[in-house]
């Protein structure tokens, strides 16, 4: 589309260079020439103004004669976008127009249309994102096109906020209720009795996420799963001298990474879990039989204390040259 094209053309070659936080504040009415207008011609009128190039001579300064009254607008001053002292900010080229466009006749009564950022806006969220896009560019966003968020039509303002002296998802105190304000089950899992430590902001998701795409499954920092688990849990790292081929395959075969009701965030608790792939072990053997015909719990070597645990402890992978079975 030729709004596409002009703003990835224009803003780079206006702004010296990529702002340091991302974002746009979510607008909290519709616009005004959204009743009048239809999305397409919202953005035919956007593509002629471009074109047309008429940015204000006095920049910020006609934008706050109407909005600074809004106290969301002025606390764009207080983070780096609007700082005034910075050559990487927007207010170092075209200030507010370097984002929402030239004004052309929008100052005469508002209704011509700018670039408007979140869910109420009209612009697709390519659009609103080819704005971000056009100075934020850096190895860790090069996945972007293609990625879960950009297939799901997510908007960079959906998770970020410009408008704010401290940008909420790149704090780790509030990363997480960003996130699981849309990942609803992964917050669930994340209260379970047995999870990472989340809750308390010692780990954010970004730890093991890239939202803004990467290579590998889920969006992972690393390359696999395991690749990405192993950043923090180093000892469960092979080579073993006997492996445990669900263990090298892939840690989330047993465990659910986001929380469990069971010990270790197992899926399952054993000997089910184990049972998935262990179907006959020991089925013949009255010491792991139901001896007791169910009038206890726990009863036998099976279901008492970790179960199959008991014996095969080593279950990462064992070192010890009798550790075929996993017992040492």
């Amino acid at each position: 589309m030729k709004i596409t094209k002009r703003l990835k053309t224009l803003l780079p070659a206006l702004m010296a260079s990529a702002v340091l936080s991302l974002g746009f504040a979510q607008t909290a009415t519709a616009s005004k020439w959204d009743a009048k207008m239809t999305p397409d011609e919202v953005e035919a009128t956007l593509d002629q103004k471009f074109a047309e190039g008429k940015y204000s001579p006095k920049g910020a300064d006609s934008c706050l004669m109407c909005h600074r009254k809004s106290e969301k607008v002025m606390d764009l001053f207080k983070g780096v976008h609007g700082a005034v002292d910075s050559s990487k900010s927007p207010m170092a080229g075209l200030q507010c127009e370097a984002c929402h466009g030239p004004m052309g006749k929008h100052n005469r009564g508002g209704n011509e249309p700018m670039i408007a950022f979140g869910p109420d806006s009209t612009l697709a969220p390519e659009l609103q994102n080819s704005v971000c896009m056009s100075c934020h560019k850096d190895d860790k966003r090069m996945d972007w096109n293609g990625g879960h968020h950009d297939n799901a039509d997510v908007a960079c303002a959906s998770c970020h906020s410009v408008h704010t002296a401290k940008d909420p998802v790149l704090s780790k105190n509030t990363e997480m209720e960003v996130c699981t304000s849309c990942h609803t089950q992964q917050k669930a899992d994340m209260n379970k009795r047995s999870s990472h430590p989340m809750k308390w902001a010692q780990m954010v998701c970004s730890d093991c996420h890239n939202p803004h795409g990467t290579m590998s499954d889920a969006d992972l920092v690393k390359p696999s799963v395991n690749e990405t688990c192993y950043s923090c849990h180093a000892e469960k790292r092979g080579p073993k001298l006997w492996e445990h081929a669900p263990v090298t395959e892939d840690c989330v075969t047993c465990h659910n990474p986001h929380g469990s009701v069971n010990e270790g965030m197992l899926k399952t608790r054993a000997p089910q879990l184990c049972q998935q792939c262990h179907s006959s072990a020991h089925s013949g053997q009255a010491l792991f039989g139901n001896t007791e015909q169910g009038s206890s719990v726990g009863g036998n070597a099976m279901t008492g204390g970790r179960s199959c645990l008991n014996c095969h402890n080593q279950i990462h992978g064992s070192n010890h040259p009798s550790g075929k079975l996993l017992q040492r």
